[in-house]
Order: structure tokens, then sequence, then C-alpha cells
């Protein structure tokens, strides 16, 4: 009889890692004529992308294909998350004409799917609301064939804030969970696990026609039991999309690996979530959470 799934799922390592990265997680470096057209156009346009700023291992896969995440509100986080690469301190004041700008590089660019995130802005009386809300009106304004996702922070959890963005129709509302309840304090300290369900809950009264969307990064401790018990938590919450990527250590100074997960487990996981009544599960070692996304609003059945 085979083992049930949180027996073969996110089991503690009882050795080292590796000295190198297992053969899946391993990357073409950067560097082909997109990318750097793209790189150019995001340095004219003083933009920033969360595809630089955390050092994500896809960078030149989708800047290959014409596709980037935005980060708007500068690029200096009022959070330090354990896991996270962006830049923490007291973030500049931000810039009224960034929207413009951001529809701009997405009319040039041509692209069909634009997402747009940004740093946490605590600093602020709307936490940043009201900039993410103008950019998903400039954006559609200037780029009618162009859906917009946004990856939001989590706004300490301010319905008017909430509010704000989602009265300004983006076609995704993605907030990331990244990790299990029993890890927050350690890896998240800034942000709280129920305050993210009460985002999603509070999300669908106020526009339940707007798909939700969330991730988790996986290998930063927990097991499988508890990443099944967060899965369960969010399709409560009726999230539609999920994704489930490796978490990689940025530097040094950030929370250790404690075990990569293999592909044959995260097949296992995006199962367990399309059982679970998730509309799409996207589960890879090299997922993030804007990964294909264009891709995972086809596949949802959201394409607009």
């Amino acid at each position: 009889m085979a083992e049930p799934l949180y027996q073969i799922i996110g089991r503690k390592r009882s050795e080292p890692l590796p000295d190198r990265k297992p053969s899946w997680l391993k990357v073409k470096a950067p560097g082909g004529s997109n990318y750097i057209r793209l790189k150019g156009l995001m340095r004219e346009l003083n933009l920033h992308t969360v595809c630089e700023e955390a050092h994500c291992p896809n960078v030149g896969e989708c800047w290959e294909h014409g596709t980037a995440t935005f980060m708007i509100l500068g690029d200096v986080c009022t959070r330090n998350c354990a896991y996270c690469a962006v830049s923490h301190g007291r973030p500049p004041e931000y810039d009224i004409e960034e929207p413009a700008r951001v529809a701009s590089a997405i009319a040039q660019m041509n692209l069909r799917h634009a997402v747009i995130t940004s740093v946490d802005r605590d600093d602020l009386p709307d936490f940043g609301a009201y900039i993410f809300a103008e950019t998903i009106r400039q954006i559609h304004q200037r780029n009618p064939g162009c859906s917009v996702e946004v990856l939001v922070p989590d706004f300490q959890g301010n319905e008017d804030s909430i509010r704000a963005v989602l009265d300004a129709a983006p076609e995704i509302y993605n907030h990331n969970t990244e990790t299990v309840p029993r890890l927050y304090k350690r890896a998240r300290p800034g942000g709280r696990y129920e305050r993210v369900m009460k985002i999603f809950r509070f999300a669908k009264q106020v526009a339940p026609q707007i798909p939700t969307k969330t991730g988790i990064i996986l290998g930063l401790g927990e097991v499988a039991e508890e990443v099944l018990a967060v899965m369960r938590d969010l399709r409560e919450v009726d999230v539609d999309i999920l994704t489930l990527g490796q978490y990689l250590r940025p530097s040094d100074d950030h929370l250790p690996i404690d075990r990569y997960y293999t592909p044959d487990e995260f097949r296992a996981l995006r199962d367990a979530g399309l059982a679970m009544g998730f509309k799409h599960v996207e589960a890879g070692p090299l997922v993030r959470s804007s990964y294909h996304a264009w891709e995972q609003v086809q596949a949802a059945g959201m394409a607009t």
C-alpha cells in the first residue's frame, strides 16, 4: 500500500544538504537579446522589477519571452522578511508619475498580461494602495488588451486599502501566504497568518468576480501536514490559484534551506491542490508567484 502524502513529502532532512544545488534547480544565466533590451528599457524609464530585486532564477526565461513583474513604490521595503532579497530600511518618497511610466513600458513591451507588485510601505497612510489602483487604471487605459495581475502586500489588513485596489478592477488579486503558521514569526515577522486569510475572505466579499491567487515557498522547515493544512485554509477562503516553489537562500544572512523538494514531490502537491478544488496549481522547484502568470490565467479558464 502506498504511503500517505504526508509521509513522503516534507520530511525533515537527516543529513546536510548537498554542496551543489540539485540538477533540477540549474538555470541558464540571463543574457539574451530581449533580456538586454528589457533591462535597458527598465533603466531608461527608472522602473524596478521584482525579477531583479528578488534575484528570481527565472529572470532570463521570462524576459526573453517579453514578460516582467514590475515593482512599484520603490525598491526599499519597510519590513525585513528573513527569506527575501529585497532591500529593507526607510523608503524614499514615492513617485506620483510611476503608474504612467509602468503603463508606457507595458505598451512598449506589447504585453497581454502584466504583473504589478511592490515592497511593503508601512510608512504610508494607505500603505501604497492608491499607487496600485492608479497603476491598474493607467494600464487599462493605455493597454486595453492587457490584463493586470496585482501581487499586493498585506496593507496591514486595512480594508479601505484592499477595497481601493479591488475597485480599480485588476483581473487577478494576488497576495502571497509564503509559509506555514508555525514559521511566520521567524520568517515573516511583520506578517500575520490570520491576516492573510482575512484578506482573502474580505476580497471575495468585495469583488467575488475577481480571481484570487497566492503562493507558498517550500524548504524553510515546514512539514507536509502543515503545507496541506495551509492549502485547505486557502480553499476555505475561496482562493482560486496556488503557486508552490522551492525556497532558494539569497545570501548567508537569510534563513538557511531546510531541504530541497524533488519535482515528484511538487507534482504530488499539485495533484493534492487540484483535488482540493483550486482552479489551477503551478508547482515546481523554480516556480515563483508570477512565473508563467499568463499561462496560469489561461489554464484556470480566466483569460480575458
